[in-house]
């Protein structure tokens, strides 16, 4: 079966495996429209039962810069952060393995997409990070799961600076489970394919709910504080719309700390 739909393609399934394409060139920012689908296309894949592998990968040269900043204004940011925490929750909740292959960007909501899949291939030349704060922003799935990964210290690093790191230093750090050159990407995924091929599909989704367990009802409920304080604070402050507009228009914003 395969099935294409606007933005993300759901491409070649065959069982036990999916694979979901980032497809918004050239950077696959993920936009209201790409939410959409990716929505349409986990469901689909958890609905069934001879798929026990979601394989996510990003059109071209990189995973994803990250979500659409025009979704952060005013009048759409209540809904982008609820359709894209639904694609957040649903990976979270998935019972299928899920695989991130990452190369090129892999930045704000494209980095918080990956982080939550339960394994992370990336190339070591890939570039990662959380810029949001740059934008007098912050990332709500980041701060609720970084720290978990990565440790308090340097999750609070990549949250307050902004900082981009590479792909070797996401692995080294715990945010990406290995590191490759370039050209192994794509043999560093098959390989992990062949390994869970030869598993039971109903053990490997036992196994994950089990292993996620605390994690999950910390998740829960982490990020629903993250998002209740992004629209009651963040979003009335004269900073955050600031940092928007001026990204939007491609110049250095003025703070004025409110």
């Amino acid at each position: 079966m395969t099935s294409t739909l606007t933005n993300a393609s759901l491409l070649a399934v065959a069982p036990p495996v999916a694979r979901i394409v980032l497809n918004h060139p050239p950077l696959n920012v993920i936009d209201i429209s790409l939410m959409e689908d990716l929505a349409v296309a986990l469901k689909e894949i958890d609905s069934r039962n001879d798929i026990s592998t979601i394989v996510l990968t990003g059109e071209g040269k990189s995973f994803s810069a990250g979500v659409d900043v025009a979704a952060h204004t005013p009048e759409k940011v209540e809904m982008m952060l609820t359709k894209f925490h639904a694609v957040i929750r649903a990976l979270v909740a998935a019972r299928k393995v899920t695989i991130a292959a990452v190369q090129g960007h892999c930045l704000g909501g494209g980095a918080e997409v990956a982080l939550v899949c339960d394994i992370v291939f990336t190339t070591e030349s890939a570039q990662w990070g959380f810029p949001e704060i740059k934008l007098a922003c912050y990332p709500p799935v980041a701060c609720t799961a970084l720290a978990a990964l990565v440790g308090q210290k340097r999750a609070a690093e990549l949250i307050l600076t902004g900082r981009t790191i590479s792909g070797k230093e996401a692995a080294e750090i715990g945010l990406a489970t290995r590191a490759v050159g370039e050209n192994e990407l794509s043999s560093a995924v098959d390989e992990c394919i062949t390994s869970l091929r030869k598993l039971s599909p109903a053990a490997l989704a036992i196994a994950k709910r089990a292993s996620y367990g605390w994690d999950s009802m910390h998740f829960d409920k982490g990020l629903a504080r993250a998002e209740k304080i992004y629209f009651e604070e963040l979003m009335k402050t004269a900073d955050a719309h600031e940092g928007i507009r001026a990204f939007m228009e491609k110049r250095e914003p003025k703070w004025t700390a409110k």
